[in-house]
């Protein structure tokens, strides 16, 4: 797909990945809406990129839909979704105060996983209803997953099993919107220095980029 002149949502977009994609789209010719959970964040990487910025908590499926509502008033139609919002997490499951929290491991598969699938459901059924490019193709959906989903890191369950999510889910969601004309791919980066890196602990560091 010729990226020019066409609307891009970029999750996670204010910093690190998200926003060095959304900027080069923008700096490709796209009509780029930058969708970050901090406004300010969304709104100055917007700025400095010539893009819209929305705040977005892609867990949050009221919040998402409204975030998804004011891009296709203000830019049009979305034919490309990039997800790259995500959290981090670095503790074992059992330590020293006793196993971990279900609460913290259920709030980073909410973010990683679920808030993925919550922006692909919503972007997709807008694809749907798009008039086919002259290829056949309606969109293209790119997820973010990790190394760790098929190499695993200790101390990283919650995030592992949620990138082993997003990775299952490409190829489900591949399948399913491949006949409907919207490509649905990922890519597996190994550690990216990012502000969500610099939030790890420097053991935590130290493992994932072994």
């Amino acid at each position: 797909m010729q990226v020019s002149g066409q609307v891009a949502i970029v999750t996670g977009a204010g910093s690190g990945m998200g926003r060095a994609t959304a900027t080069a789209l923008a700096a490709a010719g796209a009509r780029v809406a930058f969708l970050d959970l901090r406004a300010e964040a969304a709104e100055a990487a917007a700025r400095t990129a010539g893009g819209l910025g929305v705040a977005c908590d892609v867990s949050d499926s009221a919040a998402t839909e409204a975030a998804f509502a004011t891009v296709r008033e203000r830019l049009g139609p979305a034919r490309i979704l990039v997800n790259c919002a995500g959290v981090p997490d670095f503790a074992p499951v059992v330590g020293p105060d006793g196993p971990l929290q279900l609460e913290r491991f259920n709030r980073v598969i909410a973010v990683n996983l679920g808030g993925t699938f919550n922006t692909i459901r919503l972007a997709a059924a807008g694809m749907m209803g798009l008039e086919p490019l002259a290829e056949g193709e309606r969109g293209i959906i790119v997820n973010t997953t990790s190394i760790a989903a098929t190499e695993g890191t200790e101390y990283t369950a919650a995030y592992t099993a949620s990138k082993g999510g997003v990775h299952s889910l490409t190829i489900a969601l591949a399948r399913e919107f491949g006949n409907a004309g919207i490509r649905v791919l990922a890519i597996a980066p190994a550690g990216i220095r990012t502000a969500m890196m610099e939030m790890l602990p420097p053991p935590a560091q130290r493992a994932i980029e072994a």
